[in-house]
Parts: C-alpha cells; sequence; structure tokens
C-alpha cells in the first residue's frame, strides 16, 4: 500500500512539473530539444519581414501583416578565439578611476584591466532591416571640444541702476505725480509733494537764519538739504520769503517705476520704501549652472542668449559675476550675466535659454550624445564594425558640451558608432550574450565556476553583511603587500562561524569591480566562534 502510494505521488509530481513548464519550453521538449537548442533557433532566425522584424517564420513566405516576401536572414559564424585588445585599466576598487597603462593603486594593487569584449556578442543585421530600423551612424572625432554650458535664466534689474525713494522724515503724500508701476519718468520729474511738520520747521528756522544774517544761514541750508530739500526749492524759499507747505521730491534718474508702495493721502515713515526706479538700457540675466559644471565658468567669459519672443537672434554679453555659494534647494550656483538693453526688447523676469563657453579642451575624442547608452553601473555604446555587424562596447565618458559628449577611455577617433536604433540592437546583443553564456555554462559546468586567481593568508579583524575585513599577509601572486583591507564576499561565499581574531586562508576570484573571496577557512589548528 505504501509502494502504491509513493508510485503515484510521482506520477502527480511529474505530471505537475510538465504542466508548469512554458508554451515554448513544452514545444522544445516535444521537439526532442532543449530549451536552449530551441531558444537559439529563434536567435538566428531563416526568414524576416523587412518592415516587421519580429515576424519570423523558418520558410520561405509573406508577412501576414503587410503582406512583403520574407527575406533571409545570413547565419553568423561563430568568430575564431583571438587575443582580446585591452581598451584601458581600471582601479580595482574605484571603477571611475582609470589608466591607458598598468599602473598600481595608493595600496599597491595591480589596476584591473578592461577588454574590448564590449560586455555581449556581435549582432548582424541585414541592410533591409538597418534601413527600416533607421539605423544612424557617426564617426568618433578626435579634436578640440568646448566646454559648454547650456542652462536656462531670466532677465532681472542691474541693481547698479536701480535708485530707491524714501523720505528723510515722516510726512503726508500730499498729491501723487506718478500713477501706476512701469510708469516711465524723466531726471529731474517732479514724483511727489509731501507735507511734513520738520519741514515746514526747517523752512522757518532758514528764514530766520537768513534774516538775522551769520553763520547760521549755511547751517540751516545743510539741514534742509540733509531732510531732503532740493537746491532749486531752497532759492525759490530764499527768494520768495514765504515757507513752502508741500516739498517736491525729484526722479534721481531716468528710468521706470519699478515698485509703486504708496497712494496719495498716505502717511510714510523714513522706513517706508515710496517707490524704486529702475534704468532699463542695461540689464541682468541670472543664470543656474549645476554643480558638475561649476569650475567651467569664469569672470569674462563670452555668452548667448535666446529668447523665445525673438527667435533666431541670440544676444551677446559676457559672464560679470559669480555668486559664491550654491541655491541649498536647487544645488546650482548663480551666475550674472550682463547685457545691453538700449532699445529695451529685454524685459525683466523674461526666461532665457543662456550659452556659456567655459574654454576648449583639446585632443579628446567625443562622439554625439544620443550615442551614448547609460545604464545604472556602466556606459557604452554600439560599434558598426562593417557589412551589417554591430558590437557593444563599454566605454567611461567625460564631460558634455552641446550635442556632444567626451570619451576618455574605450573608443578612439574614427570608429563608427550608432546614433539611432542603438537601443533595439543593444538589448538583442544582450540576449545574445546571454544565451551564448547559458550554452557555455551548459556545456562546461565545471569551468562555470570562476578560476582562483590567488590564495591568502591573514587574521579576520569583522565580518560585516557581505563582507569581511583582513589584516592579510603577502599575497605574491597579485604583487601585494601585507595590509588591512575590506574584501567583498561572492555569492555562496560565507564567514559564518569564524570568530574574529582566528587567522584564516582565503581564496581570491576577480570581479567586474575588483577582486572577491571565494571561500575563507580557518587555518590549521584554528577554532571557529567558541
Amino acid at each position: 500500500m505504501i509502494r502504491r502510494s509513493t508510485l503515484s505521488l510521482a506520477v502527480a509530481l511529474a505530471l505537475v512539473s510538465t504542466a508548469a513548464l512554458p508554451l515554448p519550453a513544452r514545444a522544445a521538449e516535444a521537439a526532442g530539444e532543449t530549451a536552449l537548442e530551441h531558444a537559439q533557433k529563434h536567435l538566428d532566425p531563416k526568414y524576416v519581414c523587412p518592415m516587421h522584424p519580429q515576424i519570423i517564420r523558418d520558410e520561405p513566405g509573406n508577412c501576414p501583416i503587410c503582406g512583403m516576401d520574407l527575406v533571409p536572414v545570413e547565419q553568423e559564424q561563430a568568430d575564431e578565439p583571438k587575443e582580446r585588445k585591452i581598451l584601458y585599466y581600471r582601479h580595482p576598487h574605484k571603477p571611475d578611476i582609470i589608466s591607458p597603462v598598468p599602473r598600481k593603486d595608493e595600496m599597491g594593487m595591480d589596476f584591473v584591466p578592461v577588454y574590448d569584449d564590449g560586455g555581449g556578442a556581435s549582432v548582424k543585421i541585414t541592410p533591409a532591416v538597418i534601413n527600416n530600423l533607421g539605423v544612424r551612424t557617426a564617426e568618433a572625432e578626435r579634436g578640440r571640444l568646448w566646454r559648454r554650458i547650456d542652462t536656462v535664466g531670466f532677465v532681472d534689474y542691474d541693481e547698479n541702476l536701480v535708485s530707491h525713494i524714501h523720505l528723510r522724515t515722516d510726512g503726508w503724500i500730499e498729491k501723487l505725480h506718478v500713477k501706476y508701476d512701469g510708469e516711465r519718468v524723466k531726471k529731474g520729474q517732479v514724483l511727489f509733494e509731501v507735507y511734513s511738520p520738520k519741514l515746514v520747521n526747517a523752512q522757518e528756522e532758514y528764514l530766520n537764519a537768513r534774516r538775522a544774517g551769520g553763520r547760521l544761514v549755511k547751517a540751516s541750508a545743510e539741514r534742509l538739504r540733509a531732510l531732503g530739500v532740493s537746491d532749486d526749492q531752497i532759492d525759490e524759499l530764499a527768494r520768495s520769503g514765504r515757507v513752502l507747505q508741500r516739498v517736491k521730491i525729484h526722479a534721481p534718474q531716468d528710468g521706470i517705476v519699478a515698485r509703486l508702495k504708496v497712494r496719495q493721502g498716505m502717511y510714510v515713515k523714513p522706513m517706508n520704501e515710496v517707490m524704486s526706479i529702475a534704468d532699463l538700457s542695461r540689464v541682468w540675466v541670472m543664470a543656474e549652472v549645476f554643480e558638475k559644471q561649476v569650475d567651467w565658468v569664469q569672470e569674462g567669459q563670452s555668452a548667448d542668449v535666446r529668447l523665445d519672443y525673438l527667435p533666431g537672434e541670440e544676444l551677446e554679453g559676457r559672464v560679470e559675476f559669480i555668486y559664491p555659494e550654491l541655491d541649498p534647494r536647487t544645488r546650482t550656483l548663480r551666475v550674472r550675466l550682463s547685457f545691453p538693453n538700449p532699445e529695451m526688447r529685454l524685459k525683466p523676469n523674461m526666461y532665457a535659454s543662456v550659452a556659456i563657453y567655459g574654454g576648449p579642451k583639446d585632443d579628446v575624442v567625443f562622439i554625439p550624445r544620443e550615442a551614448l547608452i547609460r545604464t545604472g553601473r556602466e556606459s557604452r555604446v554600439i560599434l558598426a564594425v562593417g557589412e551589417g555587424r554591430f558590437q557593444p562596447r563599454e566605454v567611461v565618458p567625460g564631460i558634455e558640451s552641446g550635442d556632444y559628449v567626451e570619451i576618455r577611455a574605450g573608443l578612439e577617433g574614427g570608429e563608427k558608432v550608432v546614433t539611432s536604433g542603438q537601443f533595439l540592437i543593444d538589448s538583442e546583443a544582450s540576449l545574445k550574450a546571454s544565451l551564448l553564456r547559458m550554452q557555455g555554462a551548459a556545456g562546461e559546468e565545471a569551468s562555470a565556476a570562476p578560476e582562483v586567481v590567488a590564495t591568502g593568508t591573514g587574521e579576520l579583524k569583522a565580518v560585516g553583511e557581505g563582507s569581511v575585513n583582513l589584516a592579510h599577509d603577502p599575497i605574491e601572486a597579485l604583487g601585494w603587500p601585507a595590509m588591512t583591507m575590506d574584501f567583498e564576499l561572492a555569492e555562496g561565499a560565507s564567514a559564518e562561524g569564524i570568530a574574529p581574531g582566528t587567522a584564516v586562508e582565503f581564496d581570491l576570484i576577480e570581479g567586474s569591480d575588483g577582486y572577491l573571496i571565494s571561500a575563507i577557512r580557518p587555518r590549521d589548528g584554528e577554532g571557529g566562534e567558541q
């Protein structure tokens, strides 16, 4: 009875396992082939529609969507094994630090070579599919790349040409001659008339001093000037001998009324701003520069400004001042540009597109910015190697300037990169590389494990989450001196059960970002945790 139940359970599990397989896997099993072999057939199809690449057939025929004849796809032959080309060398623990030649880091460790394997297999596409996908290429150029900062800004008043109007004593606005913001005024024009008891008393003192004569005349005249009375009004007071109940306040410059803060009849004090007058013959443009571009900009550099309401026209100006601190909210640096504005075409608070020219960088390799594919951990481009073949390659980008980006390593001048359709090619290359890796793993299961490049000894100092701290002895295979450092643990490796202070032996393998510990164990005669 027990034997019969066990047999029934085994059959049921087999049926459930078969039903759980995806349809392609079951079809492959029915055809007597592995899922990997079935996927390889889809990777290298025999016939494809030139307008709809997703239509794939094993035999000639017509596309069910557009009716076009399916075109044969040339099967790509595997390349003969050859020595890989080293593109550059990378810091073993800081991948952003690179070198064109072999070198050692600050701890004596060798830089890791980065090879020209592109991170994926090459892809071959027929001319018809290339044309339908709209694949475009461009050559990587070597030459001068300008540090061009493209940013945004807004038009603002030149604060050196703004006058703020205040009373020197408290009083009432008896008559207001300007009525609204934006009104144009001329230098010497009457802005408003004010009545103030203090101004009346000062005028009476001046007239009494003139009648008495002596040094008090000059002192009383100076007091009137200090209270804001103009020389013309003092002369009129001396001629008429009558106190002016309302004193006129005049415009100190040409411009527009930027802010009118009073109305007729209001009582104002010296602390209250009555109005401000701005001259728009010269204006500022306040631009925002990102933190990573701060060291590109200097005072005196040329700049161009474009405005939406002046299409096709560029205004030329210069960097006049760089503010000493960043905006804590936007993490940008304010830069002030100065522009002449004789025709008053630039209005305050207008939005502007700004280009600042930060000087050239010579003898660099650069490509169109659209050709660069950025991922979370690396950047790469798609190379056009000729005859419809394309290959991904990892690169190290540098500065960005307008529509171009510098390539610090991984690319040479004259090589062709894909600028349109590269994401489709990149995804196809990644799929093919994954299948090739699966084939290698299925064929050589034993060789799938990373090769141990060195074995070291030392003392375990601390155990962290996925890492350990070791004081290791010199490792001759890598040319490392004795030092204390952190190591990441490879997948499947664990230091569980080994107490800090234990003498250990460990194996090192090479990872994408440096060396990893694949195994760690106590040395002979040492115990683990008690």
